[in-house]
């Protein structure tokens, strides 16, 4: 199949705001990188979708938190009018695949009836559906990324949004083989961190690591918190945003500083773990998500036994990574492509997830005999 060009979104748990980012692909490869944009929640945005996290459908703030989702993105990929399919991911309200449910909030077919474009949306629910974690849902396209750039060795991608997650890679095996991939996440990365300067700063996240500079470490609270049973889970796994909120509150309680600071070691021993994990040690980490610019986690991350490095030392851009995997993951919904795998979600077989939703009289942006089948749900937006 020809590439065709794709847009994808991010909304994360940081809550920082939306990304958007153009690829050119057929599903499987990386043709070329496209242009990107961010559009920013407003402190008011943001207290709307916080007052909604953990809540599921039809909770309590919910409805008003999908509008600010949904207008945001509208507005972002107004400024987009090459695309020929918009990869949705919405925002994650609350994830929790031990009793088969997921929430993000956001409404692609709305999306798709406003914009007039074809959205890919909903990804997440046909693997958790199923047994998967749901998460995460990038490997398949780190794993397209590692052999963009050439890479010949096993490495890792580590992912510092509110929660961290690793995909370890062999690029030299095909996606589809059981040995290529392992995905699952590390622990709370930014979340905890970005929640302390909210409520004591009034600012997002630890500009520059100034917060968690200051502070000391409390070692006994952070080797405590590693107790936490899911450290002792096997991969592939998953967490919610909030899910070392109960364990975490001693830490919490410290003074702002010292709690950072404790925080980001909590985050360097949970990823020196999740290297422990992996099927060989990887020499190379490179470092997306917005964790890599806090000097002061990338500080405690360099005591690793590999290089750790942003993922922009391969040419790569780790703002905009999450969104082009969106992207990615939408051309592989159309073409009915598997999207998760047993060694990045726990699925029991490779799943293909995702709806589709396409308004009224648009064409199918795949061209004839393109699509592989698999698990496709089309609708029509009016």
């Amino acid at each position: 199949m020809q590439p065709i060009r794709a847009l994808g979104t991010m909304s994360g748990t940081s809550m920082d705001g939306v990304d958007a980012a153009e690829l050119l692909t057929d599903g499987e490869t990386i043709t070329s990188f496209g242009v990107s944009a961010y559009r920013a929640y407003s402190d008011a945005e943001r207290e709307v979708i916080r007052a909604a996290m953990g809540q599921w459908q039809g909770g309590a703030g919910v409805a008003a938190a999908a509008e600010v989702v949904e207008a945001a993105h509208e507005e972002l990929l107004a400024g987009f009018d090459a695309s020929d399919v918009v990869g949705f991911h919405g925002q994650t309200m609350a994830h929790d695949p031990a009793n088969r449910r997921t929430h993000q909030a956001g409404d692609g077919a709305r999306l798709a009836e406003g914009l007039h474009r074809t959205i890919v949306w909903d990804f997440r629910t046909a693997d958790v559906s199923l047994g998967g974690e749901g998460a995460p849902l990038a490997p398949v396209f780190h794993h397209a990324c590692a052999r963009w750039i050439g890479a010949t060795e096993p490495l890792a991608i580590l992912n510092l949004g509110g929660v961290g997650n690793l995909t370890w890679i062999d690029p030299g095996l095909p996606v589809t083989d059981p040995g290529a991939l392992l995905a699952f996440d590390t622990g709370p990365a930014n979340a905890p961190i970005n929640d302390l300067c909210m409520d004591w700063l009034g600012q997002p996240f630890d500009r520059n690591g100034e917060l968690a500079r200051e502070g000391e470490v409390r070692a006994d609270l952070a080797d405590a918190l590693m107790q936490h049973a899911y450290f002792f889970r096997a991969p592939p796994k998953s967490l919610d945003r909030d899910a070392f909120r109960r364990a975490g509150a001693e830490i919490d309680a410290l003074p702002p500083s010292h709690a950072a600071a404790t925080w980001v070691e909590v985050i360097a021993q949970s990823v020196g773990l999740a290297l422990t994990q992996c099927p060989t040690p990887p020499a190379r980490v490179l470092v997306t998500g917005g964790g890599r610019h806090n000097p002061v986690i990338m500080d405690a991350l360099g005591r690793l036994p590999a290089t750790v490095e942003p993922i922009e030392a391969a040419g790569l851009d780790g703002d905009m990574l999450e969104a082009q995997a969106f992207a990615f993951l939408a051309v592989r919904v159309l073409r009915g492509l598997p999207t998760s795998f047993p060694g990045t979600t726990g699925i029991k077989a490779m799943v293909g997830g995702g709806q589709v939703s396409r308004p009224d009289g648009l064409a199918d942006p795949l061209p004839a005999g393109a699509r592989h089948g698999g698990n496709r749900r089309v609708t029509e937006a009016r």
